[in-house]
């Protein structure tokens, strides 16, 4: 359908593909279906992955309690990612640099990354244990193909 001045509507025409294609990541990410759920919390992912692996009632609340662990770790990391902002821009504010204080916030990120990673690890371990094979290598297609980002 043409606009009065000519143009297309928004997602149709020769570059709608290029625009939608350009613009998946950031709907898969706020769709809430990667691990963690961002601003819709874990019932939205939750739903999905029980659907999509066809869930019995208990692995779903296993996974349940996996989502919320992931959910807890990742706000963790973010308040603690904004702390060292703060404190790397504080640093550059002041009238010397000092690098004692800068190294100490960059291994305070480096830690929270760490935890963040070892609360992924145990996830898919815990995944591991709760799913038969068949969801498991759904699981793995769903992560392959960015429906389900880690």
């Amino acid at each position: 359908m043409m606009h009065h001045h000519g143009t297309y509507w928004t997602g149709c025409g020769p570059h709608a593909r290029a625009a939608w294609e350009e613009a998946a990541p950031w709907v898969a990410a706020a769709s809430g279906l990667f691990f963690g759920g961002a601003a819709f919390g874990v019932r939205r992912p939750l739903r999905f992955l029980a659907f999509q692996l066809d869930l019995e009632e208990a692995q779903t609340r296993e996974l349940a309690r996996i989502l919320d662990e992931l959910k807890t770790e990742r706000a963790q990391a973010s308040v603690d990612h904004r702390r060292m902002s703060a404190a790397l821009a504080d640093l550059l504010a002041e009238d010397s640099f000092d690098a004692t204080r800068a190294a100490e916030a960059g291994r305070a990120r480096v830690e929270s990354a760490e935890r963040m990673r070892q609360a992924t690890v145990r996830a898919l371990d815990r995944l591991h244990r709760v799913l038969r094979p068949e969801q498991r290598a759904k699981l793995a297609l769903l992560i392959r193909t960015g429906a389900v980002v880690l």
